[in-house]
């Protein structure tokens, strides 16, 4: 591990303190978890405190860990991340917290501290389902109005619910049940025995 992120280590860990439930490095890149309910308090103290200084929030993203790994996973299925930079120190930080009930997760909004947060904390409530408190404008970003349920959760089926198109009859979009077949889709690769032969064509 390098200087650098020794010392980001090291102060993370003495300002925070018993905040931080697990402080890892891997790949030269930090990841910090803190607890749902030490969420804002910790990430209001990394933007301003002296020594940590994270001023910019580059991305925050819902993360669906229910079948992480091989699929043993235990704990909450549901988590924030976010990507936090400091321009003063030259530093990053991951910061990782989960939502505590997997059935209707929900987590503070860092909005009022990285107002970078809104489209962000949009995103992951319309593609995972969580809901953040305090968001100023929750609603979804990137599905229809009407759609049903949170695409990006492991339980989702691939193919959706429902389908819509335009009914010329009606002069209207219609929303009606899927109608494609499921199946598993393995790409091959068919190549004649002689593929690839010089003088071959």
């Amino acid at each position: 591990m390098s200087a650098k992120l020794e010392a980001l280590c090291q102060n993370l860990q003495n300002v925070l303190g018993d905040r931080i439930v697990s402080l890892k490095t891997v790949i030269g890149e930090v990841t910090l978890e803190v607890a749902a309910t030490h969420y804002i308090e910790t990430a209001r103290i990394l933007r301003d405190h002296p020594d940590l200084r994270f001023e910019q929030l580059i991305d925050l993203t819902g993360v669906d860990y229910s079948a992480y790994g091989d699929g043993a996973w235990e704990g909450p299925c549901f988590a924030a991340v976010c990507h936090l930079s400091s321009l003063s120190k030259n530093w990053r930080l991951r910061l990782r917290v989960f939502a505590p009930d997997d059935g209707f997760p929900v987590l503070p909004s860092v909005f009022s501290l990285w107002n970078s947060a809104n489209w962000y904390e949009r995103e992951a409530f319309d593609l995972f389902g969580i809901h953040f408190e305090g968001h100023p404008d929750l609603r979804r970003i990137l599905t229809d109005y009407g759609f049903v349920g949170h695409p990006f959760r492991k339980d989702f089926p691939i193919s959706g619910h429902v389908e819509m198109r335009y009914d010329p009859d009606q002069r209207r979009v219609v929303y009606q049940p899927v109608s494609i077949e499921p199946r598993e889709v393995t790409p091959r690769v068919i190549r004649e025995d002689s593929y690839g032969d010089v003088g071959h064509g």
